[in-house]
């Protein structure tokens, strides 16, 4: 009995044929999977368009993002506007930019004013109140909440120097936005005068202590030492000791340079023209070392003018003038 060649042939090549038909099936599913992966990762997330809430209040916007498929990161903050209490101030991303679906939108939310009602700043201390005022307008932007009026009104008064004896808007008055307040401060006791304390033959420390104890308006001049002369003391004075002389009136002290110095050392006169104020107000004049020490050389209640002090100290140093806490002059010597 003969094999039949021909069927199998046939049986072969059919199966063959099944073979690279399923094996072409399977290399198409395989594409298409892939095909199918690919399109949805670089399609991504859905977009959307962030919507415009600012002016709107946050319940509003909440509901408007919730639509959009965004979600909010709040922020709080002061404003000048009491009734802008609760509503939206700003956002970012900006109205109509394109984000994906669940990006988180910044809302800064208005709690409103930092003060309801004007406080009674009657009887307290200009200077205090300047520095409160500055600290509640440093927690809003743009516009100042409270502004004071410049120049301010002063009467002579027993009141001590720098008390506020009248202000508008009255204590109480509601805030509904920036406001302007006017303040009438006491001068002090009309024709008010100081005692002129013994300076001549003193060395600095001792001279700046009793300027200091005294009251008395002053300004100091360098010149060379003459024979039997000390180095850094107070050899001469303008006005006489116990002399009684108006608040204003400027004492004149002569004094004369160092002895030697060391080899890092300078000696000179600090000088700045201060404009006047109408009652003496605290200044300090420190000292920045190179060493990065922080010395206070010298406090006292000035009248404004020129302001002097001498001062040996290490090159390098920086003087750095300031009143109310606030710095008004800076300079670096031995330079």
């Amino acid at each position: 009995m003969g094999i039949d060649l021909s069927s199998i042939e046939e049986y072969v090549t059919n199966h063959l044929k099944m073979f690279v038909l399923s094996l072409m099936a399977l290399v198409l599913i395989v594409i298409l999977i892939a095909g199918t992966v690919f399109f949805i990762a670089v399609r991504g997330e859905e977009q959307t368009m962030v919507p415009n809430v600012v002016g709107k209040e946050l319940t509003q916007a909440l509901l408007e993002l919730q639509v959009k498929e965004l979600y909010p990161r709040l922020q709080l903050r002061y404003s000048q506007v009491s009734t802008d209490k609760g509503f939206i101030l700003e956002q970012d991303p900006r109205p109509g930019t394109i984000v994906k679906a669940g990006r988180r939108i910044r809302l800064v939310v208005s709690q409103g004013v930092v003060l309801n009602k004007i406080e009674n700043f009657v009887t307290r201390n200009i200077d205090e109140v300047k520095m409160e005022i500055a600290t509640i307008n440093a927690a809003v932007t743009g516009i100042p909440l409270l502004t004071i009026k410049e120049p301010m009104m002063y009467e002579f008064s027993n009141e001590a120097p720098g008390t506020i004896l009248e202000q508008k808007p009255e204590p109480g008055t509601d805030i509904s936005g920036p406001t302007i307040l006017e303040f009438v401060v006491s001068k002090g006791r009309e024709n008010l005068t100081v005692i002129v304390p013994q300076l001549q033959g003193l060395g600095l420390d001792a001279a700046l202590r009793a300027i200091y104890a005294s009251g008395i308006n002053f300004q100091f001049n360098i010149r060379d030492r003459q024979e039997n002369e000390t180095g850094e003391t107070v050899v001469s004075q303008s006005l006489d000791v116990n002399a009684v002389i108006p608040l204003n009136a400027v004492v004149h002290l002569t004094f004369t340079p160092a002895q030697s110095l060391a080899a890092d050392e300078v000696f000179g006169l600090f000088s700045y023209t201060m404009p006047p104020n109408p009652y003496p107000i605290m200044v300090h004049l420190e000292a920045l070392l190179p060493s990065g020490e922080r010395r206070m050389l010298f406090s006292v209640n000035y009248m404004g003018g020129i302001f002097t002090v001498p001062y040996k100290l290490p090159a390098e140093t920086e003087l750095v003038l300031s009143m109310l806490n606030r710095e008004l002059y800076r300079e670096k010597i031995g330079e």
